[in-house]
């Protein structure tokens, strides 16, 4: 299983923009890969739509969207259609067509052992592959969410978790509870005192000594 820190497998595929090589993809950029059981599914199609919806704000934020999903290209392409009809947008990101459940297998989604013609698969037999990866510029997971299949995904909390994530890859800082863009935020504790006066000469409110609050850092 993959774990926060490790780095995303690399691989090739065959998208609906066309054949990819994943971290050539990604290039300097963030990236989200959010992966689906199979074409057709209601709730995939409501989380799909969403995310077609709402991908300006990953594109402020150097992002890039892919998507995927145990099934061909071609089935890919119809329920393109469907998404854009019952949902107001059709994806504007490509989705892989992982016929051969090579990405699910690499990724830790599906038992390496799973084998055959996904159009004999259920959506219930790929449950699963219900994962959101969160992948920075050095090609590294920053964050795995897995979800069931009854649980539509919340893309609004993948932004705020890459705002964070963006913040904090950029300052010694960290983001408490329920944080969102603008709120204090926490001095990293790897910060020692010395270092927390030199960057925060203005001083921190601190209820506990191993609490250090300052407003989020510019820039």
């Amino acid at each position: 299983m993959l774990k926060l820190g490790d780095v995303a497998p690399d691989f090739e595929a065959d998208t609906t923009e066309g054949r990819i090589s994943f971290h050539d993809w990604i290039g300097d950029s963030w990236a989200v890969l959010f992966s689906h059981p199979k074409d057709f599914t209601p709730v995939c199609t409501t989380e799909l739509g969403y995310m077609a919806s709402i991908k300006p704000e990953f594109d402020k934020r150097g992002v890039k969207i892919i998507g995927l999903s145990v099934d061909p290209s071609d089935k890919h392409e119809a329920w393109a259609a469907d998404i854009e009809e019952t949902q107001g947008t059709a994806p504007n990101y490509p989705i892989i067509a992982d016929s051969d459940f090579a990405v699910s297998k690499l990724y830790g989604m599906l038992p390496a052992d799973v084998s055959g013609d996904p159009g004999d698969r259920t959506p219930a037999d790929n449950q699963t592959v219900r994962n959101v990866f969160v992948i920075g510029p050095d090609k590294k997971v920053k964050l795995i969410l897995v979800y069931p299949m009854t649980t539509g995904r919340n893309f609004d909390e993948v932004l705020r978790v890459v705002d964070s994530l963006q913040l904090t890859a950029k300052h010694k800082v960290a983001t408490p509870a329920q944080w969102e863009q603008g709120d204090d935020v926490i001095i990293a504790g790897s910060v020692s005192e010395d270092e927390a006066k030199e960057t925060y000469p203005d001083g921190w409110e601190s209820p506990r000594p191993y609490i250090r609050i300052v407003p989020q850092p510019k820039g």
